[in-house]
């Protein structure tokens, strides 16, 4: 085995080389606009945009001609404005809509804020879209100082069940349970925990039996959000009377996780483990495959410039967006060649599904212009601006580490809430823990973290945000609310910023549970 662990490292090797390094972004992200454009020129969407004259301007003898064209016929789409404009025509079973044919799959998605779910349509080229890029990822895996045996190993990647309703017209369920019920025979023999377990829809039990079957896999990487795998790493743990994890699956090297900043659960994951592991975050949205960490010990992900995707950039400014994250009229927008190092963007999209100037809602910060790479820092409506101390979730994620690691604690989750102060405002902070923790000494190391970490919150501290409070609330309290809202497991994140009815739905749960 660990020589068919070699072959497959030096075969890899031989195809990194096909990376998109070899061009400008500038140059891939035109192409990639063409060629959407292109694919849906006759669609209903792609006729009332005008999408002939657009492409029309794609021979212009000046560069930016194409962009100020698109940009100028084609309106920004929140997910409320494209899905009541056109994609309910879709999930009607009328095809040629905003993407060439029917679309046979939709992925349900509700983010961390909205109590619904949205229908996110996923394409035939999506899914290849996918496909490839997982492909791409696993092809840097030669820039890390793996053994041999993890190439061997299997991969146990945990999300939605696979079990997909069926109405008539099209599947519906989770991105991760859609694309696992996609994957290639190829790699089916790697794939834990295989398909049975996949399709289970309880999430207990699907753990249950996960659990039951770990002491027959030699796993070598691990996929999933880390609250929901750091559960199941416990319960092997438990079950089978282990120091770690690594009593188990000795091969286990790599743990890919996105989605949410995996920071403030690295201190309760380590403890898990009986050496170090390498840790590769990923940027797959229900939308699309975005951007993969290609480094070891590189915290930045680089975007998949040449892949079914067309990325737009909007300053995440006052200029831009209301204080509620509402993007505001005539915004601007960028192409990635414009944007500037370490400045936040919200996200537009253009993709092979059918989604077209689609704001998803992210905030994102490139680190590197060469290299593509970016940072998520957050959320366009998860973030505090009460007063315009414009606290960002990677504000939050950095100083929660920090403290939990100053006092020794752990923090398995957290979320923050801005409250009316009498005609001024504060701060309310749930700290999920089980350790021994003094609230008011976190109170007061969380608020002169932040301080340092962001000027504007050190400025409105002295002024309209009056007061900080906080709540020690142990960590199945926050599991068991998701499970309330029908989120808990698979790809659910509690959501870091909590605002209008989740709060009070929140703080109604809090009182009876607490009480």
């Amino acid at each position: 085995m660990a020589i068919l662990g070699t072959l497959i490292k030096k075969g890899i090797r031989i195809r990194e080389s096909l990376d998109q390094e070899i061009s400008s972004p500038f140059d891939l992200q035109k192409l990639e606009l063409k060629k959407l454009m292109m694919k849906c020129v006759n669609t209903q969407f792609g006729k009332a945009y005008g999408f002939k004259k657009i492409l029309s301007s794609f021979k212009s003898d000046e560069s930016n001609e194409f962009y100020r064209s698109y940009i100028k016929e084609v309106p920004i789409h929140d997910y409320n404005k494209i899905y009541n404009e056109w994609w309910h025509k879709m999930r009607d079973g009328q095809k040629n809509i905003t993407w060439r044919g029917k679309i046979k799959y939709y992925a349900l998605s509700s983010g961390t804020s909205e109590a619904s779910s949205k229908y996110i349509p996923i394409s035939k080229r999506m899914l290849k879209s996918i496909q490839t890029t997982g492909v791409r990822q696993i092809l840097s895996l030669s820039n890390f100082e793996l053994s041999d045996d993890v190439f061997t190993s299997g991969i146990l990647m945990i999300g939605g069940s696979t079990h997909l309703n069926y109405n008539g017209k099209y599947f519906e369920g989770d991105l991760t349970g859609i694309t696992a019920s996609q994957i290639p025979f190829w790699f089916q023999h790697h794939y834990k925990p295989g398909k049975k377990i996949s399709q289970e829809r309880d999430w207990n039990q699907k753990l249950e039996e996960i659990t039951e079957n770990a002491k027959d896999w030699d796993i070598g990487i691990i996929v999933g959000v880390p609250a929901w795998i750091q559960i199941l790493l416990e319960k092997i743990i438990n079950k089978y009377g282990l120091s770690n994890i690594h009593e188990i699956w000795p091969n286990f090297e790599i743990y890919v996780h996105g989605g949410v900043s995996f920071e403030p659960y690295k201190k309760g994951f380590e403890k898990l483990l009986g050496r170090p592991v390498q840790y590769i975050e990923t940027y797959l949205a229900s939308e699309g495959f975005m951007a993969f960490q290609a480094k070891p010990n590189h915290k930045p992900m680089r975007l998949v410039l040449n892949n079914g995707i067309f990325f737009e950039f909007i300053p995440f400014t006052e200029d831009n967006f209301d204080s509620d994250g509402v993007i505001k009229p005539n915004a601007k927008t960028y192409m990635i060649h414009e944007i500037e190092e370490n400045k936040d963007y919200a996200l537009l999209i253009t993709t092979c599904a059918g989604a077209w100037r689609y704001l998803i809602g992210d905030t994102v910060k490139l680190v590197s212009k060469q290299d593509s790479e970016i940072i998520i820092t957050g959320r366009t409506k998860h973030f505090l601006s009460l007063c315009g101390e414009h606290l960002s979730i990677d504000n939050m994620n950095k100083a929660v580490k920090l403290v939990s690691e100053e006092m020794n604690v752990e923090v398995k989750e957290f979320t923050v809430a801005g409250i009316p102060e009498g005609s001024l405002f504060a701060h309310h902070w749930y700290i999920g823990s089980d350790s021994v923790v003094d609230s008011e000494t976190f109170k007061i190391k969380l608020d002169e973290r932040l301080k340092s970490l962001n000027d504007d919150y050190r400025v409105e501290r002295i002024a309209a945000l009056k007061d900080v409070y906080l709540d020690i609330v142990p960590t199945k309290t926050f599991y068991d609310w998701m499970e309330k809202r029908g989120k808990y497991g698979g790809q659910n994140k509690f959501p870091r910023v909590l605002k209008n009815d989740l709060l009070e739905d929140w703080k109604s749960f809090l009182t009876k549970e607490l009480s």
